[in-house]
């Protein structure tokens, strides 16, 4: 079993990419035409051997950490500690292409299968003063799942994969307990055969799991319509240094402030999350999404504002900048650009923003919903472009990561961030952090969208595309972040949706203030006095 453990868990998005389909050579063409001449550079061999330290982990660890899992559980070959070393951002990518790592190895990788051998493993590393870095699907971006040891002298990878069940179902309450090494395709699987749906599809939904959406307060493409990740938990279980820890005895309550949500999105640094209880919802039999298109940003941005307060967004309400609008035209083989260019020209949207809608739900549901919104939306002077764009949208809406991989093969640097503010300074935190991207990077593309809509404000993602300086590529896109992040901070938060991690933590103070810091660390040292959960993270 572990063997296919591991080779499942050392499969990458650049493994996979191999699927996707390749750029096609006028997309190549125009992308050389807009970023500059690139350099590619071959595909990381399967057979790369990469150079990793030996395990610090010392044996009397390795001997109470097999007591409690079993010795075939407690992996400390290199392959192994290899797959869990890092998360999927470009610069982790970017460092895997190499020989040499440059990057912090676990020095092992520990397989608990229940909440209770968490447990276990954590009074196990307590006593012999081991960091643990929790591990999910290793889809962050952020750092998250670095192995990072801290002042540790080694680090466990505490992988749950194994903890991969339904535990029950309330069918009269709705709720759903799963446990946290559950992956999205399989909880929707696992509640699909009980006519129940989660709804929580982020664009990493085919290997995060249930603990890492908790962990990093996730929010799935769907959230105009289920919510939030955090708006689903119900309950949460944690193991922590100082023994387990549960949370959540009633929809609602005032005995004194929510603690559960002090739990979800605490990133691994105050606790093992082994199962989270959930708000599930009938699978919607009817799934409805199409395309828009709008003359502008400032005219999008107007209308999906006017959809969020009027309380008629669709459950996926994505709105596509000019570049993100003509980058998808241009890369998009499925789409007759030159004939959706002619027929939105003629209705007079010549530099054209995309808007993808998408209801789910019954027949009658969807019907009266989608009337409301669309009736606003063309009062808006939206374009309807039809089911065909929106059904795209939905079909590859998994494919970026591989077209990532893709692009890197070509010699691009292409990376994401993201943010939100309030509506009254959406426009502002777009402009500055596209001119910051800009400044640093040089020519670029720098694409941004709406992904979820608030009453009060937005979420803004953005895309850079920009040739790869193969002087100093870690470097390039280092200094880009930086920038970025120096916009944002201020105007709007450090991270919607990806976490804090290692790489956001910088900015952490500026927006929850130095005594929000001390509350995090206070509750820290309550519950891990002595650091060894997911050192470096967070806080």
């Amino acid at each position: 079993m572990n063997e296919l453990i591991d080779h499942r868990l050392r499969r990458s998005w650049t493994a996979e990419a191999a699927d996707a389909a390749q750029l096609p050579a006028r997309a190549a063409k125009w992308l050389e035409q807009r970023i500059g001449q690139m350099a590619p550079s071959a595909a990381p061999s399967a057979e790369l051997t990469v150079k990793i330290p030996s395990s610090n982990l010392a044996e009397s660890a390795v001997t109470a950490l097999s007591e409690v899992v079993g010795s075939a559980n407690v992996l400390v070959d290199d392959a192994a500690r290899l797959a869990r070393a890092t998360g999927l951002s470009y610069l982790d990518l970017l460092r895997r292409r190499t020989a040499e790592a440059g990057f912090p190895v676990p020095d092992a990788v520990v397989l608990p299968a229940d909440p209770d051998e968490v447990q276990a493993v954590l009074d196990a590393c307590v006593k012999h003063d081991v960091g643990v870095v929790p591990f999910g699907g290793g889809t962050s971006v952020v750092g998250g799942v670095a192995a990072l040891s801290g002042e540790k002298t080694s680090v466990i990878a505490l992988d749950l994969v194994r903890l991969d069940a339904l535990v029950s179902i309330d069918t009269e309450s709705r709720i759903a307990v799963l446990q946290a090494g559950v992956r999205g395709p399989e909880a929707e699987r696992l509640l699909g055969e009980r006519g129940l749906t989660l709804g929580h599809i982020p664009q990493s939904f085919e290997r995060a799991t249930i603990g890492g959406f908790a962990a990093t307060r996730s929010a799935g493409q769907a959230s105009s319509g289920y919510g939030r990740f955090e708006d689903m938990v119900t309950g949460v279980r944690l193991a922590t240094p100082r023994g387990e820890w549960k949370l959540g005895v009633a929809p609602a309550s005032a005995a004194g402030p929510d603690l559960r949500q002090l739990a979800v999105g605490s990133e691994g640094a105050l606790g093992v999350i082994t199962e989270v209880s959930l708000r599930v919802r009938p699978a919607p039999p009817v799934k409805r999404y199409e395309g828009y298109a709008l003359p502008g940003w400032e005219a999008g941005a107007a209308a999906v504002r006017d959809l969020a307060q009027n309380h008629v967004l669709a459950d996926v309400t994505r709105l596509s900048d000019v570049d993100e609008t003509e980058v998808s035209l241009a890369l998009n083989a499925g789409l007759k650009t030159t004939a959706l260019r002619k027929y939105l020209a003629a209705r007079g949207v010549r530099r054209p923003c995309f808007l993808i809608v998408g209801w789910e739900g019954t027949a009658h549901d969807v019907a009266v919903r989608r009337r409301e919104t669309t009736r606003r939306l063309k009062a808006l002077g939206a374009v309807r472009v039809g089911k065909a764009l929106g059904e795209s949208w939905r079909h590859g809406r998994f494919g970026g990561p591989r077209q990532r991989d893709m692009l890197m093969d070509r010699g691009v640097c292409v990376e994401t961030l993201e943010t939100a503010t309030y509506w009254s300074t959406v426009d502002e935190l777009r402009d500055d952090v596209r001119a910051a991207l800009t400044a640093s990077l040089g020519r670029a593309i720098v694409m941004c969208h709406i992904s979820h809509a608030y009453e009060t404000g937005a979420s803004l993602y953005f895309t850079v595309l920009t040739a790869r300086d193969e002087a100093d590529p870690v470097g390039q896109w280092q200094r880009a972040k930086a920038a970025a992040s120096e916009a944002i901070s201020g105007l709007g938060t450090i991270s919607h949706h990806h976490a804090v991690g290692v790489d956001h933590a910088p900015y952490l103070s500026a927006e929850i203030g130095k005594l929000g810091v001390e509350v995090l660390r206070a509750a820290k040292s309550a519950v891990d006095p002595t650091g060894i959960l997911n050192p470096g993270k967070l806080i």
